[in-house]
């Protein structure tokens, strides 16, 4: 039978349990994509938080160095899943940040920068590869021209992978941006 909080200090201990789970579940969610887990928690701070937070008081609430939070916050504000806000009488130098909440947004700067660069960048390299093998097959012995050829096979079975990542990951942008998140949170797929 579960426990339902009625008290003052059960509220407050229901929304600190419910605060650290979304905390620890961002940050396991950011490691995942291969990103830091620092960068999962101070996301997920300001996410949960009601009011822009400064660098301060990031700092404190992870109980990390001033060093990590603006290192990650550039990362994140990069990315498009924080912002620099103003804040009225917030002082003047400091700089507070809010986390950005359209989802469909964040997904859609994270494919369109991130996983787009890295995708031409892998048929750059593979692309340069087969020019270079091409260039000294001429001079290879018949049994490396063998292994150029297979060489050569493989990375244009990788390019036609990539080139097919390439064509979903813009179909993925194009349908993101004529998505409204209230339309499909209706939507049952479990």
């Amino acid at each position: 039978m579960s426990k339902h909080p009625n008290t003052t200090s059960g509220t407050r201990e229901a929304l600190d349990a419910v605060h650290n789970s979304m905390l620890e579940g961002l940050s396991q969610l950011f490691a995942y994509f291969g990103f830091g887990k620092v960068m999962g928690q101070l996301y997920g701070v300001l996410l949960m938080s009601p009011t822009p937070l400064s660098l301060d008081e990031l700092m404190e609430r992870l109980d990390i160095s001033k060093a990590s939070v603006s290192m990650n916050m550039k990362t994140l504000e990069h990315m498009g899943m924080v912002r620099q806000v103003w804040v009225r009488g917030g002082g003047g130098r400091r700089k507070y940040y809010e986390a950005e909440t359209d989802f469909l947004q964040i997904v859609s700067n994270i494919l369109s920068s991130r996983e787009m660069r890295d995708v031409d960048r892998a048929i750059s390299v593979m692309r340069e590869n087969t020019d270079i093998l091409k260039g000294a097959m001429p001079a290879m012995s018949e049994d490396e021209r063998d292994i150029a050829e297979v060489y050569i096979e493989r990375m244009a079975q990788m390019q036609t992978l990539f080139r097919f990542a390439q064509l979903l990951i813009s179909s993925i942008l194009a349908r993101v941006s004529d998505l409204d998140l209230d339309d499909i949170s209706h939507i049952d797929i479990g």
